[in-house]
């Protein structure tokens, strides 16, 4: 028998020791590609036995100079609490609401469609991505009829984007809106509002699906309205009501989160009224932080769904956004 030169244990100490130093055999892999789309923009959350999901429109960019009731040094300083650098404007979302009661399903606002640039228009995608259909939206509540709330009842080719569904709107909305001797006395900067609007209900009139309605008038089961004049002359939220828990969306209650909370005073250059629409934000703000209600903004960060805490007599109002998680009904 012939014995190797080395005992075997030293062979093997000597090959781990020649390993780090030998040239690996490997494949150089491709870098990630950079994913540029985001998730599709819904998210659901309960209230009481009621099924809510957000919808993201898109957004828009707004210039500060378009708030109003502050210096520029003071509303620059707010935002700059938020990290919103100065010239850049505010980012601002587009949201809808779409409420499935267990027998309706309710669409609150509809996005703005086509009527504004490439940022928006994402309301029947994202519905779709929530696993509904538009033709089964039987109901839809309007905020206001500014066209990024209105437009989106058309589709792509200008028909009823929601089939089946009749739209209701406040009749001191649609009397506004909808009357063309108001658009005609309106300064031209606005025409096109007063436009959008009677194109956007169009169809839905003439097949007798738009009902206007006034203040304690029967809307949906378990829906009430609730005026906010001002931003437009019947702007109205909604209250939604089971389980003994409420959800208001709100609509353009605020449009920048950033101020409007912690000073209610700040307006926007969209308001018809001011006072009016100051008025009624320091209202709702004040009926929402006491009842502790759900709120759901147009204009929030998306999803918008939240609380309004106050911070004392005479030091405004926070917002305090819900927190990403399961679908809960005891909350």
């Amino acid at each position: 028998m012939i014995r190797p030169l080395y005992p075997r244990h030293v062979l093997f100490a000597a090959f781990a020791l020649a390993l780090p130093f030998a040239s690996p055999i490997t494949t150089q892999a491709a870098p990630a590609a950079r994913q540029q789309t985001q998730v599709p923009g819904f998210y659901r959350m309960a209230v009481g036995e009621l099924e809510v999901t957000a919808l993201y429109d898109g957004y828009v960019d707004l210039g500060t100079n378009l708030l109003k009731g502050a210096s520029a040094e003071d509303i620059q300083s707010l935002l700059a609490r938020m990290f919103i650098e100065s010239g850049k404007g505010m980012q601002t979302a587009v949201n809808a609401y779409l409420v499935n009661t267990g027998k309706r399903l309710v669409l609150v606002d509809t996005g703005s469609s086509k009527c504004f640039g490439p940022t928006l228009g994402g309301i029947l995608g994202n519905l779709k991505a929530a696993g509904y259909q538009p033709e089964q939206v039987d109901s839809v509540l309007l905020t206001h009829l500014h066209p990024d709330h209105a437009c989106g009842l058309l589709d792509a080719e200008g028909k009823q984007a929601f089939a089946n569904a009749t739209v209701f709107v406040a009749q001191d909305e649609a009397g506004f809106w909808l009357n063309p001797e108001a658009a005609a006395k309106a300064p031209a900067d606005s025409k096109a509002f007063f436009e959008m609007a009677q194109k956007a209900v169009a169809p839905y009139q003439a097949a007798g699906k738009l009902k206007t309605y006034s203040t304690g008038d029967a809307l949906v089961e378990g829906v009430s309205a609730a005026p906010s004049p001002g931003h437009t002359p019947g702007h109205t939220g909604y209250l939604f009501s089971s389980g003994g828990q409420e959800l208001l969306v709100w609509g353009d209650v605020v449009h920048s989160h950033a101020t409007q909370f912690a000073h209610p005073d700040i307006a926007i250059e969209f308001d018809v009224d001011n006072a009016k629409a100051i008025a009624s934000r320091k209202q709702v703000f004040a009926a929402a932080a006491k009842d502790k209600l759900w709120v759901a903004g147009a204009h929030l960060p998306f999803p918008g769904f939240g609380h309004v805490r106050s911070e004392g007599e005479g030091k405004g109002y926070a917002w305090v956004p819900a927190e990403f998680g399961p679908i809960r009904s005891d909350r």
